[in-house]
């Protein structure tokens, strides 16, 4: 693809003597497929597609440079160790031999333990307690701060030796350097300089890698008294840049469970700042997180920014720079920012809407369809019955391999369970998904029939048939006489029902996820005077990774939400509830208007007998209802299986 020359994006750009293809920057992500602390093939192989996608740098993140920044696990790479250089350099060349500048960013994680075990005890500039772990980090002497700044050097060398271009120090997100630029630094020695630290690792990193690139990653963390916003950066950047000079800064936000941002942010959280940062520091600035659209990264690069950076876009889409310089972002798959595959590393980073992205040795994330009936010899057309995330995914595939499908569904709107997701507050990142699906049909000219249950006569003509009919919310069986929703028909509904309802009961299923908590903040949303989860599980939002249960429970701060657990609901009255413990047995009562019952998902299939020769496949929820991960795989990989048969 040609890039468009009216775009900044799209515009080269020469950093410390490199040149940039264009503006955009991978920043830095992991995936965790690391052993023993060195990178795999599988590693080199994640890098190598994601730089061959157009990015102009590419900077490789989970990189650690002392023992006591690591985890039991040793899926962070072990920068100071000589012996993985070779494991480092196949990872280097894999970003370079795709065409971009490869920066390693090297970190120390300090009183910060990421939420997992580890053999060594937290270090920090005081003894000052993060607000994300439970005890207070031992404070590092002036010996143990200047052993630090020898394992940055130390690192930098290995990874320059091993082929990357030039560092960047990770000074944010509430890791070991930022704790010594935030105003809890309280220290007495050279080191109370809040710059001092990581002054003397720039320098000490000079004397190792000469005038290559070194760039700082600093962040606004939020809050008033967070010790180190946006006044604390404008104030410490231009002194370290006046006492030891380095290459680029890049500015982002948020600390440790914020830093990822969930569905909730829909605009680039610094895009208002850029022009503020642009007027405090002369040297390359980067900007990160948050940007999607041409139109936000096009307005932050006008506004000052040289570079934009973002990670995630880049795992759901390794070709998202190629498509934004050309022009083409209505073909970028877009990240969804639901932060499940990709921040739970099992056992490595995944995708919930790429299906590409597989574990070791993988091609792609693994999926079977369903044979319904034994393969056919008849070739011919192929009916899609469900235009969920599975029956989209698999008839864009067919399509794209030349067949000819027709997409079935029986509701008007194109999306399935992603479309009722997505009616929530704060979850319109599945919207965008069923979007994309929804135009790339259009584009490759899949005819789609909405609001069409084809019957067995109208299916004869298919030779293979996909069925992706979904699944549907089973009713929660609860007596009395309160009026009572399933969570799917108030996710419909709600804007009408709490006006009328306002005191709002939520009846979850006990695991925590996010149709409790969507009819929860969807009961907020349209003004709920005051809402009630009861669950029988021990507490509130369980099932959600550690980001996303953070800032949504930021998010709910002052809320008018009470939560019930380890209860259920016996019987309801025309006022409210009857509660009962599920521990000690011990019965309540709650006032409300509605109740809103959690239930079960359950498969929905077509009821029809194959004609003699057709092939049947199901997949997605109608199989076992699941996540929308599952979903796009097997959608995909049902579009493989019928594609490896002549149509």
């Amino acid at each position: 693809m040609t890039p468009r020359t009216d775009l900044a994006l799209a515009a080269p750009f020469t950093l410390g003597g490199l040149t940039l293809r264009n503006r955009l920057v991978a920043t830095a992500h992991a995936t965790a497929a690391v052993t023993d602390g060195a990178p795999t093939e599988t590693d080199a192989a994640y890098w190598r597609r994601l730089a061959q996608g157009g990015a102009g740098m590419v900077i490789t993140g989970g990189t650690a440079v002392a023992s006591e920044s690591t985890l039991p696990q040793r899926y962070l790479t072990e920068a100071w160790r000589p012996e993985i250089k070779d494991a480092v350099r196949r990872r280097a060349e894999a970003i370079t031999g795709g065409g971009a500048v490869a920066i390693a960013q090297l970190v120390h994680l300090g009183r910060e333990t990421l939420g997992a075990g580890t053999y060594y005890a937290p270090v920090s500039a005081a003894d000052v307690r993060s607000p994300r772990e439970a005890s207070a980090p031992h404070p590092l002497s002036t010996e143990e701060v200047r052993r630090v700044v020898d394992a940055f050097r130390i690192s930098a060398g290995n990874s320059v030796q091993a082929g990357f271009h030039g560092v960047e120090l990770h000074a944010g997100h509430g890791y070991l350097i930022a704790q010594f630029l935030s105003r809890v630094n309280t220290r007495d020695d050279e080191y109370g300089d809040r710059i001092a630290l990581l002054a003397q690792v720039i320098d000490s990193i000079r004397t190792e890698i000469g005038e290559r690139p070194i760039g700082v990653r600093v962040s606004v963390e939020p809050g008033e008294n967070s010790g180190l916003g946006l006044d604390d950066l404008i104030e410490l950047l231009p002194r370290l840049c006046a006492a030891s000079p380095f290459t680029y800064v890049n500015v982002t936000t948020g600390v440790r469970n914020t830093y990822v941002p969930d569905m909730a942010t829909t605009r680039p959280p610094l895009l208002e700042s850029v022009a503020r940062l642009r007027a405090a520091v002369e040297l390359p600035l980067l900007v990160s997180q948050g940007f999607r659209a041409v139109a936000d990264i096009e307005r932050a690069l006008n506004s000052g920014a040289d570079l934009v950076g973002m990670a995630r876009p880049f795992i759901a889409d390794p070709d998202f720079a190629r498509k934004m310089v050309s022009g083409d972002e209505r073909s970028v798959r877009p990240c969804t920012s639901c932060n499940e595959g990709c921040r739970t590393f099992e056992p490595t980073g995944s995708c919930s809407v790429n299906p590409e992205l597989g574990p070791p040795r993988a091609l792609a994330r693994p999926a079977v369809p369903l044979m319904l009936t034994r393969p056919g010899s008849h070739s011919g057309p192929v009916a899609v019955v469900g235009a969920g995330p599975s029956g989209m995914e698999c008839a864009m595939a067919l399509a794209r391999a030349g067949g000819e499908v027709v997409v079935f569904d029986s509701a008007q709107d194109a999306g399935g369970q992603a479309r009722l997701a997505g009616l929530a507050p704060h979850r319109s990142g599945w919207q965008k998904f069923v979007d994309y699906q929804r135009c790339q049909l259009a584009d490759l000219g899949v005819r789609v029939m909405p609001g069409s249950s084809p019957t067995a006569a109208e299916l004869t003509e298919y030779s293979q048939i996909v069925l992706a009919t979904g699944a549907e919310e089973a009713v929660v069986p609860v007596p009395g006489g309160l009026p009572t929703l399933t969570s799917t028909d108030f996710l419909h509904r709600y804007a009408d029902v709490v006006p009328r309802a306002p005191r709002v009961a939520v009846l979850d299923d006990g695991f925590g996820w996010w149709q409790g908590i969507s009819a929860v903040e969807s009961a907020l949303a349209a003004g709920a005077r005051e809402v009630t989860l009861i669950t029988p599980g021990t507490g509130f939002a369980t099932g959600l990774s550690p980001e996303n249960r953070t800032q949504l429970m930021n998010r709910l701060a002052g809320a008018h939400l009470r939560v019930i657990a380890m209860s259920t609901v016996t019987a309801t009255s025309a006022d409210g509830l009857r509660l009962r413990s599920v521990m000690d047995r011990h019965e309540a009562r709650v006032a409300a208007d509605v109740l809103v019952t959690v239930g079960e998902r359950r498969p929905r299939r077509l009821d029809f007998t194959p004609a003699t020769g057709q092939t049947v496949r199901a997949v997605g929820d109608c199989v076992v209802p699941r996540r929308v991960a599952h979903a796009v795989a097997e959608g995909r990989a049902a579009a493989e299986a019928v594609a490896a048969r002549p149509l």
